[in-house]
């Protein structure tokens, strides 16, 4: 893999046994559905992503923490832990940790870019109700 990619576009996934393999990204990725994303096994993508608005719903990654690094922007990381909900403010190339089997969703605070490492197997999502 000798080329320069884009992380929004294109995902690298990087197994468990060290390598490091082109994927095709963006929001296509995730709607092909929890087989095909669980098909990466314990491996590891690197992906980006952008944009204005809230995220639309809540996820959950059953098999491992997920680091997020905010590279752009202001957001707030919303996760639901089991002593209650706790919001978590991302501001000025912050960082945060999300615990495996935590659910969590984003508000975006205007144009905002996110750095992920995440272990796509199982990742899970769900709508958030009205007064959530």
């Amino acid at each position: 893999m000798t080329q320069t990619l884009d992380p929004e576009q294109t995902y690298v996934h990087l197994t468990a046994e060290g390598e490091a393999a082109i994927v095709p990204g963006g929001a296509a990725f995730w709607q092909q559905g929890e087989e095909a994303v669980d098909a990466f096994g314990r491996g590891w993508l690197i992906t980006e992503s952008g944009g204005a608005s809230d995220w639309p719903h809540w996820e959950m990654h059953p098999e491992a923490d997920e680091f997020v690094y905010l590279l752009s922007g202001a957001a707030d990381f919303v996760l639901q832990l089991p002593e209650g909900v706790k919001t978590l403010h991302l501001r000025d190339r912050a960082a945060v940790v999300v615990p495996r089997g935590v659910w969590h969703t984003a508000k975006l605070h205007g144009p905002t870019r996110l750095f992920f490492v995440t272990m796509g197997a199982g990742t899970q999502h769900r709508p958030i109700e009205q007064n959530e």
